[in-house]
């Protein structure tokens, strides 16, 4: 819980740099097989870790931003 007490999750955690996909599926509030479509299609930025599948921190609100533009523009 947070100083309100609020639940909080480890994708609220604004230290952390790499997130497991459910943790950034969840900061976009969108379902994980989502998050692994966008993934797949080059929409959202992820790198691999010995193995794992991570989306930088930094990479769910430019993604934000892309999909905002892209909005505007239409």
């Amino acid at each position: 819980m947070d100083e309100h007490g609020a639940l909080t999750t480890p994708a609220d955690d604004p230290t952390l740099v790499l997130l497991k996909v459910e943790e950034a599926a969840h900061r976009l509030r969108i379902g994980r097989t989502t998050c692994y479509a966008l993934i797949r299609a080059g929409a959202l930025e992820s790198v691999m870790v010995f193995g794992l599948r991570r989306v930088p921190a930094d990479a769910v609100p430019d993604y934000v931003t892309r999909l905002r533009t892209a909005q505007r523009v239409a």
